[in-house]
């Protein structure tokens, strides 16, 4: 798996940014991406070292939408949970 493809996106709320370099940062990955493919992106990709990898996985809910209320099937959502040795990565771009 290439390295661009393992990390979608950070997470950017307000319980994952309050957490931040203390106790880690938050990422949406790929559902087929493992904790040493994680470990390995966030080092290249930030140049930072990582302490330890956490996951999970969201299954996906139903939703009725629409006019006919027809019943939607949502995607699972893979999550990481990166904690650093020391350092911290600059998600948000101060302006």
């Amino acid at each position: 798996m290439k390295i661009q493809d393992v990390l979608k996106k950070p997470v950017i709320t307000e319980k994952a940014m309050s957490k931040g370099p203390m106790l880690g940062y938050m990422f949406d990955v790929n559902l087929r991406a493992n904790k040493h493919d994680i470990k390995d992106a966030v080092e290249k990709i930030f140049k930072v070292e990582v302490k330890e990898v956490n996951t999970s996985v969201r299954k996906g809910k139903t939703r009725r939408t629409g006019r006919k209320m027809k019943p939607k099937e949502l995607s699972d959502v893979k999550k990481a949970y990166v904690v650093l040795k020391k350092g911290s990565i600059d998600i948000v771009p101060k302006t």
